[in-house]
Parts: structure tokens; sequence; C-alpha cells
């Protein structure tokens, strides 16, 4: 496969080692824990649909916003299908409607910004760190 590749002009690209800090959002009580740890950094909430294209192409890419600097930004990963009443207590928790794929960066407490689909990729999310 090499040489195939070499004869082309090609190269398989390897992949990237992730430098996001998921954490599983499973439980209605790690919303206390979220708006606890809020206030003394910024969390973020990011919310999937493991059956949707563009929440599984804008994953990715949101993986690849992260600089080595923000690997111990705690990301919350909210399974949407699994979890689907945690998703609507996060809206009504921190006063977001609720999109998929979705941001929130949650600091004090309080969603500050929130992005749905391709948007999420166009924070800067360093801004709010």
């Amino acid at each position: 496969m090499g040489l195939f590749n070499r004869i082309l002009g090609t190269k398989l690209k390897a992949e990237k080692e992730s430098l996001v800090n998921w954490i599983p959002f499973n439980s209605l009580d790690q919303i206390k824990t979220i708006k606890e740890l809020s206030k003394s950094e910024t969390i973020l909430i990011f919310k999937h649909s493991t059956r949707c294209g563009i929440s599984s192409m804008v994953i990715k890419r949101f993986e690849n916003l992260f600089e080595i600097s923000m690997k111990n930004v705690k990301v919350f990963y909210l399974d949407l299908l699994s979890f689907r009443s945690i998703s609507d207590e996060v809206g009504l928790s921190f006063n977001v409607q609720h999109q998929s794929p979705q941001l929130l960066i949650i600091r004090n407490e309080v969603a500050v910004k929130d992005a749905s689909h391709h948007d999420i990729t166009s924070i800067n999310i360093k801004k709010y760190l």
C-alpha cells in the first residue's frame, strides 16, 4: 500500500489523538457538578446525536479545534439518544433551546455561549477560558 500511495502521490492521513478531555455525561446529578465547577473554570457541554451525520462531522471538527494548551478543559459529552431526559434538563437548567449537535460554554453557573450545528466550529473557545 505504501508503494501504491507513493505512485499516486497520496498519503493516508494518520488519525490524530484527541486533545479533548471528554467526560461522559450520564447522570442528572452532573448538572450540579458542572455548575459548581463552573464557578472556578470554564466547562463545556457537547450534546451529540450518534445517528446524525452532521453531528458526527461536527464532533470531529470540534476535536480538531483543541490545542495542547486546552487539554485540561473539561468537556462533558452527552449522548442525546441514550440520555434525552438529561438533555432536556440541561436546556432548562442553562436556559437554552435544545439543538443537536450543540455546544454550551458554562461559566459561573450559566451558559455564556451556545452554538449548534456548524456554528460550533466557528466559536473561539480560547476566548472563554
